[in-house]
């Protein structure tokens, strides 16, 4: 992602401004987000020094267990002396094997105490490992704590831009409404032979407000118009679900005025910027006067 990428798709929805600044936001935010690789690296790094330290412990073992034996073995050792002090001939040939065996674990000794120091010398690299991936985990905690921070003040800004454009959504939808309060009766007379007896008014009947609402005549017949606003019938934006919603909707409010006008046929209007031919093909099969506002 990047600015231009998310300014371009947020344009479909915000003004120019407004989806740069969203952009602009949202990428900053994601600069600071640590990476999901850097945990799973430091998983790994723990795991590597959990396993040298079974196998650190494992060879203590064993020398443990050379130890012992070699306390055996010295122990046979001093019997065979006692043994050999009665056949001198004997004895000699047994000192030398006991100077021999004494000299090997002499140096079997050097070796473990040189293999001690290299156990010592790794469980110090060890620990300052561990101090390290400490200093690791306090950085990788206040990096997620700006993180949070950030998302917070992303969710303010997001939260804002949604009441302006809804603020300003109400706005338009109301300006087209006072300008189809004056132009409508004229439009209708001449495009669809209705005459209305008295002034278009907002109004609420059986606890529903109605955008639209007006008596007259059409070839002598007494009509009731019901009306409703839709900004924009645009399938590219709006899906046909959208539009089947809307004609719901003034087919709920129609059936509402005829309940309480029993005598009038209802006329349904909705009332829009733009539509497309689809859904005016669409409109026009459900019976409704589908208006745009270009058209008066």
């Amino acid at each position: 992602m990047n600015v231009e990428t998310l300014t371009r798709r947020f344009e479909r929805v915000f003004t120019p401004p407004q989806a740069t600044a969203l952009a602009e936001v949202i990428i900053a935010s994601y600069s600071d987000l640590v990476k999901t690789s850097d945990f799973n690296e430091l998983k790994a790094i723990v795991k590597d020094l959990a396993e040298a330290q079974k196998r650190t412990e494992v060879k203590v073992g064993e020398l443990v267990v050379a130890q012992e034996r070699t306390e055996v073995q010295l122990n046979a050792l001093a019997a065979a002396q006692e043994r050999t002090e009665v056949q001198l001939n004997a004895l000699a040939a047994a000192q030398e094997r006991t100077e021999v065996r004494l000299n090997a674990l002499a140096v079997a000794q050097e070796r473990t105490e040189a293999r001690l120091d290299t156990l010592a010398a790794a469980q110090e690299r060890t620990e300052a490992r561990l101090d390290t991936l400490a200093a690791a985990q306090e950085r990788l905690t206040e990096a997620q704590e700006r993180t949070e921070a950030s998302l917070d003040k992303l969710t303010q800004v997001v939260t804002g831009l949604g009441q302006e454009l809804g603020g300003l959504s109400r706005s338009v939808s109301y300006a087209l409404e006072n300008e189809a309060y004056r132009a409508l009766p004229a439009y209708l007379q001449a495009r669809h032979g209705l005459t209305l007896d008295e002034r278009i008014v907002r109004t609420e009947i059986e606890g529903q407000e109605i955008n639209f609402f007006a008596r007259g005549r059409r070839n002598g017949s007494l009509i009731c118009l019901v009306g409703e606003t839709k900004l924009q019938l645009d399938e590219r934006r709006t899906s046909r679900r959208e539009a089947e919603k809307a004609f719901a909707q003034l087919d709920n409010r129609a059936e509402i005025v005829q309940k309480a006008y029993p005598d009038c046929q209802v006329v349904r209007l909705l009332i829009t910027h733009y539509a497309r031919p689809s859904v005016l093909k669409l409109a026009q099969e459900r019976g409704i006067l589908l208006v745009q506002s270009f058209e008066w």
